[in-house]
């Protein structure tokens, strides 16, 4: 029970986070975002490790979870949050969705794996779905090409950046269970932090070898930049709870709960960005597939 609170937490404050994104790299770029975002939730994390009074758990923590949580770390929060931004970017918060929602199906092809267990006839049908959705949202995109505020949708590198999300959000997961071991709800809080040390560290790299000025990146008179600090505060909430979520209840419990994210960014988008957003019977409708599949496929989990 714990667990799925804790997941469906994360999956408001996710789709929060990116409703709050979507608003900043309309005037600032997505490097930006990462360079702000990413570091911004190291301290976060400090706070709750003092918090829950991690620290030995940090000192005693074995090489191969370190590896496993600084791979789930630069492989979520540099690689996955860059291409959700990206892809955020380019077809807004709302239509961006359902191309994320593959994701499951990456993880389910982990679990499948890992299993040994046989694509049956739901699976097959609830995978169709969750294709089906970004697939009506494509083919109808020269309708949703514009939002009220004239902001042009690119969907063929939206969903190209959509697709490398889901295929690294979707293996994050296993990589923090591989880390995790045998630990709970404690060890997954120091898994958070080890992944946000280590993904800060190459975004910390990144920009010094790219020659980036930090004058620039960091200028807070740019009103993206704004949005880019309250997006990595929530960014930091989704990712505690998530992981606390992974220290209490299984994958096949976390994972689906945490998708009904697109949800949330519907409901949000409504709210916050409406002017900015393409929402209408075709994207509702596509959504509306995409979750039907993803629940058809939790059913056979």
């Amino acid at each position: 029970m714990l667990g799925s609170i804790l997941a469906l937490i994360s999956a408001m404050m996710f789709a929060l986070n990116t409703t709050a994104l979507r608003r900043g790299v309309l005037t600032a770029p997505v490097h930006q975002a990462i360079a702000i975002t990413v570091p911004l939730g190291l301290p976060l994390f400090f706070i709750i490790l003092l918090m829950f009074d991690c620290f030995d758990l940090l000192k005693d923590l074995s090489m191969k979870s370190i590896f496993f949580f600084s791979i789930a770390g630069i492989i979520h929060l540099v690689i996955g949050r860059y291409c959700n931004y990206k892809s955020t970017q380019l077809l807004g918060a709302t239509q961006s969705g359902p191309i994320t929602q593959l994701a499951l199906l990456i993880s389910l092809f982990f679990a499948l794996t890992l299993l040994n267990e046989e694509l049956n006839l739901y699976l097959f049908i609830g995978i169709g779905l969750i294709f089906g959705g970004p697939t009506i949202i494509f083919f109808a995109r020269k309708g949703n090409s514009k939002t009220k505020s004239g902001v042009v949708m690119d969907y063929k590198k939206g969903y190209l950046c959509g697709l490398f999300c889901a295929l690294a959000f979707g293996s994050s997961p296993f990589f923090i269970k591989l880390g995790l071991d045998d630990g709970g709800l404690k060890e997954n809080i120091v898994g958070g932090f080890i992944a946000y040390l280590s993904a800060s560290l190459l975004v910390l790299i990144l920009i010094i070898a790219s020659g980036s000025k930090f004058r620039s990146i960091y200028d807070l008179h740019n009103k993206g930049v704004k949005w880019f600090i309250l997006t990595g505060f929530l960014g930091f909430l989704s990712h505690l709870f998530r992981y606390m979520a992974l220290g209490v209840a299984p994958i096949t419990i976390v994972e689906p709960i945490q998708r009904s994210t697109i949800i949330f960014r519907v409901i949000f988008g409504w709210l916050l960005n409406r002017q900015h957003e393409i929402i209408n019977k075709t994207v509702l409708f596509g959504i509306i597939l995409s979750v039907a599949g993803v629940y058809l496929i939790i059913y056979q989990i």
